[in-house]
């Protein structure tokens, strides 16, 4: 078994999230994505992604004039990791005092709550 990958901090995860989104982007492009959003150097940018590579969560190939890089893993993988060692660190392990606590808190819609039924039934029925 593999090691398991440093968890992403919010920075690294928001270019992440560019980054999948678009598939394939050079510096420049999630550098021009953030910006819409919030002031950041392209430098700030520029050394996240070759951390997020030393990482193993990106590579990059030699395009025309820069470097492109892709992600390693898809979306839902690193998030299902980052969940994973969030309930592992926060809960012991344990799904039910997260979900408790999201449902006390309020923060679940009826929406979702219907939606957290169905996937219990399909979870159950696959079982």
């Amino acid at each position: 078994m593999r090691p398991a990958k440093p968890t992403l901090t919010g920075q690294e995860l928001e270019i992440m999230k560019v980054v999948w989104k678009l598939e394939k982007a050079t510096v420049r492009q999630v550098y021009e994505t953030l910006l819409e959003r919030r002031r950041i150097a392209y430098t700030t940018v520029m050394t996240m992604m070759n951390i997020l590579e030393q990482k193993g969560y990106l590579q990059k190939q030699q395009g025309d004039r820069a470097y492109v890089y892709q992600p390693t893993q898809p979306q839902s993988q690193v998030i299902r990791s980052m969940v994973r060692e969030f309930v592992d660190r926060v809960f012991n392990g344990s799904a039910e005092p997260l979900l408790a606590h999201l449902v006390e808190d309020r923060h679940l819609t009826e929406k979702d709550l219907d939606e957290i039924r169905k996937s219990i039934k399909s979870a159950r029925k696959s079982r």
